[in-house]
């Protein structure tokens, strides 16, 4: 790649209408339709021949010859044996922040007398068997396991069970057991997703499935979601993406270290920075290109570099207003008195304000979830929390005065909408309680 061609720097105000919307289009994968084929083919096999599909794929897909799927219980209980000391301490600091967080947003029940005799209630239960999901690959994701597993835990989830595909590190295993996960299935990709969506001999069917994955995994879970008697899901989540709004006191340095942060999660990432100042961009691609020089993943960022964006804007405020329109899973403001604009963003999935705050930290380790709405869902659709994990139920408890005092309200309405029924469910009971009445006074 050209040392200075990517990213490109644009005017945003030299741009008509329809190019602006252009800029904030994230890029598309071209292969969707081979993709949405082969995972069809994956949860037909896996629907019709259970485990034996399972330690198919595990053998075509990561190569591992697995005689069984679960992690039997002696391994879970010493998994932790050969982890140093600072290893599991940077986890205990990790998951005490998140608990912590998770632990302040848990709903409290309601009830409250709506009408005089007419008393209301809402009471949260948790999810009765959930399936969490924590993808392989050239690393282990333990923060993934830490961001699913303890709000599973704090929402009283039944049965937790969890899958990953083999081998499963130590380290992911030893953090499932922090969080209280002793149900751990060696099976990965939409293979997994498929087990947990539809159960097999050894995998239960699961309520809800959660948690991240590449291409395939996301459109298994699409299409478990949406099969008959199907499966619900946490989100789709796609590539990771960084918005950042910078002013004249932001860090070159900083900003390209954010923005290659996320670029290396993979080739569809996408990363913007906005800025009134044209300097910060010019100084911001130069260090982006001095800093990439020593990173593993460079082919992969430079990838990324293509399709981002730089955009110069004519006010600190139209940077805002872009942002909103693209809502960006993680959004950075790195200017100056940051926390004083929270009040114009409407739309992203986390807000990491001012120069010290990098997005790194909430992937890891300051409490707040990592599993954000990406693609621009961030602008209906909130970060996993507890509440992901429980349902809320109403309950309605009517004395026969409140019955009587609503009743011609209830009535009224039921003639409106033209519903005899729901009218007479009513009317048989007020005319039971008259008569009722009256026979007591008789005597």
């Amino acid at each position: 790649m050209n040392s200075h061609e990517h990213p490109r720097s644009i005017y945003w105000n030299d741009c008509s209408t329809s190019e602006q919307k252009t800029l904030l289009i994230r890029p598309i994968n071209n292969k969707l339709n081979d993709i949405y084929t082969n995972v069809k083919n994956i949860l037909t096999q896996v629907y019709n021949e259970g485990d034996h599909a399972l330690f198919k794929f595990n053998f075509d897909f990561d190569n591992a010859q697995t005689k069984q799927l679960q992690i039997p219980y002696e391994i879970i209980m010493h998994s932790g044996r050969n982890l140093s000391n600072g290893i599991k301490q940077a986890i205990h600091t990790a998951m005490a922040n998140i608990t912590q967080f998770h632990q302040a947003h848990c709903y409290s029940d309601v009830h409250l007398e709506t009408f005089p005799g007419v008393h209301c209630q809402q009471i949260i239960r948790p999810l009765n068997i959930v399936g969490l999901y924590i993808p392989g690959g050239t690393a282990p994701l333990l923060s993934t396991v830490m961001m699913l597993g303890i709000p599973a835990h704090i929402a009283k989830c039944r049965r937790v069970i969890l899958c990953s595909p083999p081998p499963i590190p130590d380290i992911i295993i030893y953090t499932a057991q922090l969080c209280g996960i002793d149900e751990i299935y060696q099976v990965g990709g939409s293979q997994a997703i498929a087990a947990m969506g539809f159960g097999t001999e050894s995998i239960p069917k699961v309520n809800k499935i959660f948690g991240p994955g590449n291409i395939w995994v996301t459109e298994a879970k699409r299409q478990i979601n949406l099969s008959p008697n199907g499966t619900a899901i946490d989100m789709l989540a796609g590539p990771s993406e960084i918005l950042i709004i910078a002013d004249h006191t932001a860090n070159p340095i900083f900003i390209a270290a954010d923005l290659l942060s996320q670029a290396e999660h993979g080739p569809d990432s996408h990363v913007i920075l906005i800025t009134p100042h044209a300097y910060i961009v010019e100084q911001t691609k130069h260090e982006l290109h001095k800093q990439l020089k020593i990173l593993p993943r460079s082919n992969i960022i430079n990838n990324v570099l293509l399709n981002s964006r730089m955009i110069i804007t004519s006010n600190l405020m139209e940077c805002f207003s872009i942002s909103n329109s693209y809502a960006p899973e993680h959004l950075s403001i790195q200017i100056e008195n940051a926390s004083d604009y929270l009040h114009h963003i409407t739309n992203a999935g986390s807000i990491f304000l001012g120069h010290w705050s990098p997005g790194t930290a909430g992937d890891y380790a300051s409490g707040p979830n990592h599993v954000l709405p990406t693609y621009g869902h961030a602008i209906t659709t909130s970060g996993l929390g507890v509440i992901d994990f429980q349902k809320r139920m109403s309950v309605q408890q009517l004395t026969q005065h409140g019955l009587l005092q609503l009743s011609s309200t209830i009535t009224t309405l039921t003639k409106i909408e033209q519903l005899k029924a729901h009218e007479y469910a009513v009317t048989h009971r007020i005319n039971y309680i008259k008569e009722q009445n009256e026979r007591s006074l008789l005597g």
